[in-house]
């Protein structure tokens, strides 16, 4: 972790966390390698079947149970720094035991993260048959989904970096190229630009444009194609770029660019609506009405956008039935797309914060449809 990271993880975060899981009658969260781990502690933990578990108890210190040879690895990060007991078990002892053993006499009900292998719950549910077992995110969501100044910073460094990716993109979208071929391309400039890993990269072309969590394949890219470059990744700070842009290849079709016209409109004005006390669901409206009154309603297929951070997906979720107000410090993507079935889609998305006065949008590329060379 840089120098410049190490706001994002704050040691009160520890103490906020114990609090909440008190307020929320819970006896300790048990926490896996991830997302949660990283917020408390700023430890990238490896995953691995072996167990590494936060524990942090409603009343207690917190501590952190690893395998005896990652402990060097935990003592050098950022937890190193925070006071936390590190215990490292070594490969014939029971780490499920240890944790039970140092868990308050009593304790009844506990809550593992979200993406703790099944394996460990149930080794869990094992050592401590008492206990009823919830998720972790119940509490965790509520402190995570409000970005400090430092994670809002740490976004706007992955979107820029994930900007000066779709700035390149002419460089190999072009006709007679496979979509593998231009994935390959940027999956490695999404490293050339300052990311520690390449997340995910669709290149949908044509008709696959039509299918939004359309991948790769070796679809031969052809003049006057649609293409949906949707692509992100994770920073060395740990936090996420998330950012889509359309492209053509040439000309496209008449009806496609009526399609890109009424998404633009929808997107551009879903931005610019974000703003302390605005709804998700009603954000969601904001794009979803102006697509439907252009008789598109019924292909844009998917919820606005998703909470981003130290995952590309976590709360709060911008669609319709969420009565979520937005607050200062949300981070999200607005992402509104339009898919005919057979024919071609088109996306755009921008990675927004909600501000005190309205919000702010953290890619800066150019929403226009970009028409490449044929």
């Amino acid at each position: 972790m840089t120098d410049s990271a190490a706001p994002l993880y704050p040691a009160e975060r520890l103490e906020l966390a114990r609090k909440a899981a008190a307020e929320a009658g819970l006896d300790a969260l048990l926490l896996s390698p991830g997302a949660d781990l990283r917020y408390l502690t700023g430890y990238r933990a490896m995953l691995s079947e072996r167990l590494t578990c936060l524990v942090v108890p409603a009343a207690g210190d917190p501590f952190l149970v690893v395998p005896a040879l990652e402990k060097p690895g935990a003592q050098t990060s950022p937890l190193g720094g925070l006071g936390v007991d590190i215990t490292g078990w070594d490969e014939t002892e029971d780490p499920y035991a240890i944790v039970g053993a140092r868990l308050p006499a009593g304790t009844r009900r506990i809550a593992v993260d979200n993406h703790m292998w099944a394996e460990k719950v149930l080794a869990f549910r094992a050592a401590l048959p008492q206990a009823a077992q919830s998720l972790a995110s119940e509490v965790l969501r509520e402190l995570r989904m409000r970005k400090s100044p430092a994670e809002i910073e740490a976004l706007r460094r992955a979107g820029a970096a994930i900007d000066r990716v779709h700035r390149r993109i002419g460089e190999w979208l072009r006709p007679g190229r496979t979509e593998r071929e231009v994935a390959r391309d940027i999956a490695a400039a999404i490293i050339e630009t300052g990311h520690e890993s390449a997340d995910f990269v669709i290149v949908a072309s044509g008709p696959n444009g039509a299918s939004p969590h359309h991948d790769v394949s070796d679809r031969v890219i052809r003049a006057g194609d649609p293409v949906v470059v949707d692509i992100g990744g994770t920073t060395e700070d740990g936090y996420c770029s998330d950012s889509t842009r359309t492209y053509a290849v040439g000309e496209p079709p008449a009806a496609f660019l009526e399609l890109y016209e009424v998404l633009l409109r929808a997107q551009q004005t879903q931005t610019q609506a974000v703003r302390p006390g605005l709804t998700a669901e009603e954000l969601d409206a904001v794009g979803r009405d102006i697509i439907t009154g252009a008789g598109y309603g019924e292909h844009f297929i998917h919820r606005t956008g998703h909470g981003i951070g130290l995952e590309t997906h976590e709360d709060p979720y911008i669609v319709a039935g969420s009565s979520r107000p937005l607050e200062p410090g949300m981070a999200f993507s607005v992402e509104p797309g339009i898919y005919l079935p057979g024919r071609f889609g088109a996306r755009i998305e921008d990675i927004a914060v909600c501000t005190e006065s309205g919000g702010e949008r953290l890619n800066q590329t150019g929403r226009d449809l970009m028409v490449l060379p044929a």
